[in-house]
């Protein structure tokens, strides 16, 4: 599948001093960081195309386009994949529900999702990988399950025994009943007859009346949510067999911490014999005027709507980088508000022909983001200095600042 175009990600000046990147590790629940390499392998979780783009699918690609941005600046390599998940049950139920072909309704959404990305300055991924353009490789990855005695059928379906990996668990931190309740909640069933344990999962669905299947040796059908990821993972970013892990970060909003990501990397170890990442990293949720933003509540808020309304894009960058990526917010018509000024402020600030003395802020700048991503200590820097700017201070040059706010931050002015 095809990715969007890629932004432009200018040269920063060569006497720029990185830090390593210290970022908040799910699994150990600490700041780690980020060993200094020449080349990363980084793997986030995309959409379920049926209804995109919302702000909280917006905040987590913003994380981990900075992300990707830091370590790219610093002078690595960055090897990003990212799928989509174009075949589920969510995704056939809504085609269902509005009477149009699920095909059509994929390749509507993923188009909208491509054009958010494209306004939001998000750098393109390496490979960009459908979920329905993977049945070969996601069949593969299931017979080496097999192959360790972790596959069993229900049925015409195959189910993953999670507990083939000792450290299934270490991820999420849950108990089992957690785990069971929360299974129940996004799309496992956890007192399926037939079931070993109840937090096996679901790898191949064999074919369902009215629905689609493609031919493998499992049968007619389609594969299970969890093992999309693994096996797109594992084939793309080409895990290096010298490494401890298969890549380096495993991300996604932290939604899916339990069960999707604990249950990728309980098949990455029983299929590598190693731990999936080295770093886990979670981008918190986004509510709306003190609710919780989500589909059933119908309170989501598109990116495409807010840029149709006027709302210029990168106001919307900043309003979601105003806020640390790693804690639940709320968004407000008020957050969209003081973004479009701080932008203003900022635009106008460069544009003048004199400005505020430079000759530290983007080192402060590198320093807030090398700290787990401190987009907002980031953002009072460039306010302050744009009001010192726009209050007649001299002394710096803005050039090199702007070529900072840009590479590092995403922001166009």
């Amino acid at each position: 599948m095809n990715s969007w175009p890629s932004v432009y990600l200018p040269q920063l000046e060569s006497d720029l001093d990185f830090a390593p990147l210290s970022l908040m590790d799910s699994k150990l629940l600490k700041l780690k960081q980020i060993d200094k390499k020449s080349v990363y392998r980084m793997y986030v979780c995309g959409i379920t195309p049926y209804d995109a783009t919302h702000l909280g699918h917006a905040a987590t690609y913003l994380t981990f386009d900075l992300i990707n941005r830091y370590l790219r600046a610093s002078g690595a390599i960055v090897d990003y994949v990212q799928n989509i998940t174009d075949i589920d049950d969510p995704l056939l139920e809504r085609a269902q529900r509005d009477n149009i072909d699920w095909q059509t309704l994929a390749h509507s959404q993923i188009d909208l999702f491509r054009n958010d990305m494209i306004n939001l300055r998000v750098l393109a991924p390496k490979n960009y990988i459908g979920a329905v353009e993977s049945i070969d490789l996601v069949s593969q990855s299931i017979d080496l399950l097999k192959e360790q005695g972790s596959v069993y059928s229900i049925e015409n379906d195959l189910y993953f025994k999670n507990a083939s990996s000792s450290e299934f668990g270490s991820l999420s931190h849950l108990s089992q009943t957690e785990m069971e309740e929360i299974f129940s909640q996004r799309g496992g069933n956890p007192r399926l007859p037939g079931k070993i344990d109840a937090l096996d999962c679901l790898v191949w669905m064999s074919q369902r009346a009215g629905e689609p299947g493609w031919p493998s040796h499992h049968g007619v059908g389609r594969p299970g949510w969890h093992i999309e990821c693994t096996a797109i993972a594992l084939k793309y970013l080409q895990p290096d067999p010298l490494e401890e892990f298969c890549i380096d970060i495993q991300g996604g909003g932290s939604d899916l911490i339990f069960p999707h990501h604990e249950m990728c990397a309980s098949q990455a170890r029983v299929i590598t014999g190693k731990e999936l990442a080295s770093s886990y990293v979670h981008s918190a949720m986004i509510g709306l005027d003190g609710e919780k933003m989500s589909k059933s509540k119908g309170n989501l808020v598109f990116v495409s709507t807010l840029v149709n309304n006027g709302a210029d894009p990168m106001a919307i960058r900043i309003a979601l980088m105003s806020q640390h990526y790693r804690f639940d917010r709320m968004w407000t018509d008020q957050l969209l508000i003081k973004a479009q000024s701080l932008l203003e402020n900022l635009r106008k600030a460069f544009s003048a022909k004199t400005c505020a003395d430079t000759t530290q802020i983007s080192a402060q700048i590198i320093s807030a983001l090398s700290n787990d991503l401190d987009t907002p200590l980031a953002l009072q820097l460039l306010s302050k200095w744009a009001d010192e700017t726009n209050s007649g201070s001299t002394g710096g040059t803005s050039g090199s600042l702007e070529i900072v706010v840009d590479a590092l931050l995403g922001i166009a002015i």
